[in-house]
């Protein structure tokens, strides 16, 4: 069975978004764009959440137009377009790009998901994860820290009621100033 997967960049100060829901404080190169790349690979499907799905879903496809794309870039596209997305929302009437709506309860999707498929998948978006978090059903998290301080929005993890103990499994620092941190659950 795969392991469900949380990764998300992050400020300094724990928040994957600002409180307008921007992205504009997260930097990047072709060296980070590339591991995310190789790590998409691995990948067997990814859950999403409304907005992120929306974010991601209103460049990735179209990518190859942009004039400023890089190869590392067109090769995350490919990566980004074969990955099954299940995007779970209460408010889409349609989804596109190799991607399929669902509406029931995360723990239920999760266990028909992991029938369907044998290998890792990722969850994306505080507010999906943070239902898989609460339920115990997160196997790793990933945090892909960025050199800011944001000082308000979205945070990388919800309010927990119990301690969720984690084991340092990998860690990168990257050009950027970006830097990756692994965990499993123990």
């Amino acid at each position: 069975m795969g392991r469900l997967i949380y990764t998300l960049n992050t400020s300094v100060d724990g928040f994957v978004e600002t409180t307008d829901h921007g992205l504009d404080w997260s930097v990047g190169d072709d060296e980070l764009l590339g591991w995310f790349t190789h790590r998409a690979r691995g990948l067997d499907a990814s859950l999403y959440g409304r907005r992120l799905y929306e974010t991601m879903s209103s460049y990735w496809p179209t990518a190859h137009t942009d004039p400023a794309v890089t190869a590392t870039g067109l090769e995350f596209q490919r990566q980004w377009l074969r990955i099954p997305k299940i995007v779970f929302s209460s408010t889409l009437d349609s989804v596109d790009w190799n991607s399929r709506l669902v509406r029931g309860d995360v723990g239920d999707e999760l266990a028909l998901l992991r029938e369907e498929f044998d290998g890792d998948f990722e969850v994306g978006g505080a507010t999906l994860a943070a239902e898989f978090i609460r339920r115990g059903l997160v196997d790793r998290f990933e945090l892909i820290t960025h050199p800011v301080i944001i000082g308000s929005g979205t945070p990388y993890l919800p309010h927990l009621d119990e301690r969720i103990r984690l084991r340092l499994t990998d860690s990168r620092a990257f050009a950027c100033g970006v830097t990756y941190r692994g965990y499993a659950v123990e």
